[in-house]
């Protein structure tokens, strides 16, 4: 009972509220590098440098009216917010922060494949809420969404088994544990399935510059257009939550996971004293910052300019990666 039951209760209790305090302050995060990117100070009134202010705004997103527009689908109004936000969640389920049974819920040898099928739920959400609002910008944004998803879901799947053929499995845990075999990080073997995988995570998850489903300045807002109070926070909860896991997803795929810089050169041993998940997360905090840095400096696509990268770059790149690697793993 308590190592089936009571356990991974307290782990998935500990987890999910981990998660959203981060989101909290990766909000606050980001509106300070974007700040400190355009010679500004960012959120200063709230505590000291502004801190608080992580606090602050879900208080007032909690504290707003909640308006559902006369002509909407109300119950699919309701529900769509929500599944956005599960996934995202469900996911940190087989995400390992660390080697010991206590930093993760559960290993499953199909992890990936978890990740992978669980985290293509969450656009239903989008679309759905586009379509419930019963509104043009939504609608738009929602369609966009399901577009986009599917081309850049294409090269990130094909990447991923990339990094499949070069681990030989589909746990997360094997994947660290075949980069402490092999001595190397995925990263200077794959280094263009990092970059396609970071690329397609910045697209699925709706950043900058592939920020099309929201568009304020076309869809003034997109797919969230017609939400406010509590099911608008779901959904923003959703958005960060997600970029946390592409980050969590590309660190375990190529630098590491737990693992300290180098873990077999024996003269770096000292950066052992250093907790493995205090590493896992502070390489999630580069990917991060560099989520953030990206859109503080990049333009946004056009549409056809986003599915022409996705379909003629891409997809073909991917495909050219994936060969390349199943000819290598067989030669040599």
């Amino acid at each position: 009972m308590l190592d089936t039951f009571i356990i991974p209760l307290l782990q998935i209790a500990v987890l999910i509220n981990a998660v959203l305090v981060a989101v909290t302050f990766l909000v606050l995060m980001e509106r300070k590098v974007i700040a400190w990117a355009q010679s500004r100070l960012g959120p200063m009134r709230v505590g000291p440098y502004g801190i608080l202010q992580a606090i602050v705004d879900p208080i007032k997103l909690i504290l707003k009216e909640d308006i559902t527009p006369a002509k909407a689908d109300k119950w699919v109004f309701t529900i769509a917010p929500i599944m956005s936000l599960a996934p995202a969640l469900i996911v940190f389920a087989v995400i390992p922060f660390g080697p010991e049974e206590l930093f993760y819920v559960a290993d499953i040898n199909v992890g990936l494949l978890f990740v992978v099928s669980v985290t293509s739920i969450g656009v239903y959400g989008i679309i759905l809420g586009g379509w419930a609002s019963n509104s043009k910008y939504p609608l738009l944004a929602s369609l966009r969404a399901s577009a986009q998803l599917i081309s850049y879901e294409i090269a990130v799947t094909m990447t991923l088994v990339s990094v499949i053929l070069t681990s030989g499995t589909l746990s997360l845990i094997g994947i660290v544990e075949a980069q402490h075999e092999q001595g190397v990080w995925f990263a200077f073997i794959q280094p263009v399935a990092l970059v396609l995988m970071f690329i397609g995570g910045l697209a699925e998850t709706n950043r900058v510059p592939f920020d099309l489903p929201e568009a304020e300045t076309e869809l003034t807002g997109g797919f969230h257009t017609e939400y406010s109070g509590m099911r608008f926070a779901l959904f923003f909860l959703a958005e960060y939550a997600n970029i946390i896991v592409i980050s969590a997803i590309t660190v375990i795929m190529f630098l590491g996971g737990w693992m300290r810089p180098f873990p077999n050169i024996e003269a770096l041993s000292f950066l052992d004293l250093i907790p493995a998940w205090i590493w896992f997360i502070s390489k999630i905090f580069l990917f991060l910052y560099v989520f953030i840095w990206i859109r503080a400096t990049l333009p946004r696509y056009r549409y056809d300019q986003l599915m022409a990268l996705g379909w003629k770059v891409l997809i073909p790149i991917a495909i050219a990666n994936l060969v390349i690697t199943g000819i290598v793993k067989v030669l040599v």
